[in-house]
């Protein structure tokens, strides 16, 4: 039998052990600074110029700029939903310098409802960094006579018939975040989905649809004109842009979610490049500058690393993953 080391060498032991691991991480973080970059780099965005994921890469795309050298350009290549942006972006040669920019609706629900879906976000991509979050929001007509969650749950309950939830597309999060209201209230929900934002916001001033949930920046704007009334908001706390409206929680039901922007680099990307541009995306979401121009967005800045990207990558799929399958929803 092998004699057990004494206390006083164990610890040693740790101690090189732990050196080790300091220098090993030191080095990496080394090479990653190390990494140049000689040709321009693509940031890609699967919607039109104007919303909010093309918000977000044009203001930490202007940012990288000054930080990697090279002209930074966005690329919008709008169609499917943010789906071909993806299935172009996977094909992606380890020689050119592109990202992706994609929320929720890309790489966790897409997967899991669409059969030829053509691209594997576990496989096709790597996680760079998760810079910012947004709510969902809740928000009735200023024509139905309620101000509170719970007295728009009991009207739901009373008349089935009318409740019917507005949200800006079939599938997109806002439509599960729905689904989930209702689940959660047990309360019937009927959910209407629209062509975009404007015409289901038109609908909801204009009384058309009681009900509507999208997303926390687009409906803002109209509550703070006072031609719709937000009831609640899904984040953990208190939004700063309405601090008026309570959290889901706050008005009486257990819930809470956020939806968000993540930067993917597609999977033949060398690995010292990704790690260099983590580390890069993570000192431009540190400036102040990047940060007041999100809160003026109406959007909430990250800052995360690589690690923590990917960790939240896994939480949120093990949230949302069970709502959309258990929806029974069929593009």
């Amino acid at each position: 039998m092998l004699p057990t080391p004494s206390l006083s060498i164990t610890r040693r032991l740790a101690g090189l052990l732990a050196i080790a691991g300091l220098a090993t991480a030191f080095a990496g973080g080394a090479a990653a600074a190390e990494v140049k970059f000689d040709t321009p780099l693509r940031i890609v965005v699967g919607y039109a110029p104007g919303g909010a994921t093309d918000r977000v890469a044009r203001i930490v795309g202007d940012k990288l700029t000054a930080r990697l050298g090279v002209p930074v350009v966005v690329d919008n290549k709008p169609g499917a939903g943010g789906r071909l942006a993806a299935q172009q972006v996977k094909t992606t040669p380890a020689s050119q310098n592109v990202l992706m920019l994609a929320n929720p609706a890309v790489m966790i629900v897409a997967p899991l409802v669409f059969k030829d879906n053509n691209y594997d976000p576990d496989h096709d991509f790597v996680p760079v960094s998760y810079v910012n979050d947004y709510n969902f929001a809740l928000a009735v007509s200023p024509t139905l006579p309620v101000r509170e969650l719970n007295h728009l749950l009991a009207w739901m309950r009373a008349n089935p018939n009318q409740a019917n939830v507005g949200v800006p597309a079939t599938g997109s999060l806002p439509h599960f975040f729905g689904l989930m209201v209702g689940e959660k209230a047990k309360v019937p929900t009927q959910v209407i989905g629209y062509r975009g934002s404007a015409p289901l916001l038109n609908d909801l001033i204009g009384g058309q649809i009681p009900i509507a949930v999208d997303t926390e920046d687009v409906v803002v704007p109209q509550h703070t004109a006072g031609k719709a009334r937000i009831l609640a908001i899904s984040g953990a706390k208190r939004s700063p842009f309405v601090p008026d409206v309570p959290t889901f929680k706050e008005a009486g039901l257990d819930l809470a979610a956020t939806g968000w922007n993540t930067f993917f680099a597609p999977a033949s990307m060398p690995k010292e490049k990704v790690e260099r541009l983590a580390v890069v995306i993570r000192e431009v979401m540190q400036d102040a500058d990047t940060q007041r121009k999100f809160k003026d967005s109406g959007m909430t800045p990250v800052v995360s690393t690589q690690a923590q990207t990917a960790a939240m990558l896994k939480a949120y799929r093990a949230q949302w993953a069970p709502v959309v399958q258990k929806s029974g929803y069929q593009p």
